[in-house]
């Protein structure tokens, strides 16, 4: 895996449209428990080099019921979103991320993450490309009926504070949808913390 990291931090396939020089921000390992996939880094997090290190990410992390440590620690949980490099701005917000990582990089990762419990799909270029047909032909909908997709996958929309007029019209989410996804983020987390019990 950790190679494999190295490989894709220097990749430079789509440089040519990009706004600046490639910069991957990903993290992971090959005992990565619970995987992320969001859309592509801010400019923030390009910046700094540390995915979610924006308020998105505050977000998310309150969504999930974790701290930063726990957020970032890749013997835990992996994050890898559909386009590794920033992609820049566009009329309103980003540009969509780039279409090469998701199929050049994204199952060589997911087959070195062997204990792989729950992948996060965040926003509708995750569900579509992991979804395919199986998903709705919206993304409340689809974050609706996410116990179709369990165990594997909970669909989810982007913690973005754009979406906060999403949250407002669909209390469901807050109220249904994070208490699940909570409590199986915790399950998995002391699932980890026993095996180190035992094996201590």
């Amino acid at each position: 895996m950790e190679k494999l990291l190295e490989v894709i931090r220097h990749c430079n396939r789509c440089r040519s449209h990009l706004p600046g020089e490639p910069k991957p921000v990903l993290a992971a390992s090959k005992t990565s428990k619970i995987c992320i996939v969001g859309q592509a880094p801010g400019l923030k997090v390009h910046e700094s080099g540390i995915p979610w290190k924006d308020r998105s990410g505050g977000n998310l992390r309150n969504w999930l019921g974790i701290s930063e440590k726990v957020f970032y620690d890749t013997r835990k949980i992996a994050i890898i979103p559909m386009g590794f490099c920033y992609p820049g701005k566009g009329l309103n917000s980003d540009l969509p991320p780039r279409p090469e990582c998701a199929p050049e990089w994204h199952h060589l990762l997911f087959r070195n993450m062997p204990d792989l419990q729950l992948t996060l799909l965040l926003g509708w270029y995750a569900q579509r490309f992991y979804l395919n047909g199986s998903k709705e032909n919206s993304l409340t909908e689809t974050v609706k009926n996410h116990r179709n997709y369990l165990p594997e996958y909970i669909p989810m929309p982007h913690p973005s504070p754009r979406n906060r007029f999403w949250l407002v019209k669909n209390p469901w989410f807050e109220r249904t949808l994070l208490p699940e996804l909570r409590f199986r983020i915790k399950t998995i987390l002391e699932g980890i913390e026993d095996a180190d019990k035992n094996n201590t």
